[in-house]
C-alpha cells in the first residue's frame, strides 16, 4: 500500500459514522507516517475534497490543527445536491466515475448500478464524433436522469439497502427489492 493510501485510510478510519469530524495536527501525523508535512497536504488536497464530500478547516502556527469534516446529507438531499449543483451542464469522466464511487461507498447505490452507470459515462459509450464539449453535456444528462432514477426509486423504498448473500466478485451489500 502506498504511503498516501495509508494516510488516506487512517484518516477515513478515524471518521466514522457517529464521529464525521476529526482534529488531527499535521506535524503530529507526518511524524507518526514518518513523512514530510507537504505529504499530508497532498492528501488532503487531493482525497478529502468538497467533491468526495469532506470539508477541510485549518489553522497554522503554534497550535495549528486540521479539522476534516465529512458532510452529511440524507440519501435524498445528497442525490437533489448532484443532481441539481455538482454535476452541473457537463461533467468529465473522471469526476462522474469520482460521483458514482462515493455513492457506491455510501451504500445508495448498488455495485450493479455503479457498473451500469459507469459505463454508461464511459469515454466508450460516449465514442462517437462530437466535440468534447458536447460528449461532456451528453454525460452530465445522462447521469442526471440515472440519478433521478435512483433517487424516485428509493422515495419508493426507503430501507433500499441490506445485506444479502455475497456473489464472488461483489461488495456484501445489495438492494432488498429488485429495480
Amino acid at each position: 500500500m502506498r504511503l498516501s493510501d495509508s494516510i488516506e485510510s487512517f484518516i477515513k478510519t478515524m471518521l466514522t459514522q457517529e464521529e464525521p469530524e476529526v482534529e488531527l495536527r499535521r506535524n503530529e501525523l507526518a511524524e507518526y507516517f514518518g513523512c514530510a508535512p507537504s505529504q499530508i497536504n497532498y492528501v488532503l488536497a487531493t482525497r478529502f475534497t468538497p467533491n468526495d464530500g469532506y470539508v477541510i478547516e485549518s489553522r497554522r502556527g503554534g497550535g495549528g490543527f486540521i479539522r476534516i469534516v465529512r458532510v452529511c446529507h440524507s440519501g435524498g438531499q445528497k442525490l437533489m445536491y448532484l443532481i441539481q449543483e455538482r454535476i452541473g451542464s457537463a461533467i468529465g469522466e473522471q469526476d462522474a466515475v469520482r460521483i458514482i464511487g462515493q455513492l457506491l461507498q455510501e451504500k445508495q447505490i448498488t455495485p450493479s448500478e455503479a457498473g451500469i452507470m459507469r459505463s454508461a459515462v464511459s469515454e466508450q459509450a460516449l465514442a462517437v464524433p462530437m466535440p468534447e464539449q458536447m460528449k461532456d453535456a451528453l454525460r452530465a444528462r445522462c447521469l442526471k436522469a440515472m440519478l433521478t432514477s435512483v433517487a424516485r426509486e428509493n422515495r419508493r423504498s426507503p430501507a433500499a439497502v441490506s445485506p444479502a448473500a455475497p456473489s464472488p466478485n461483489a461488495p456484501t451489500e445489495h438492494r432488498s427489492e429488485p429495480r
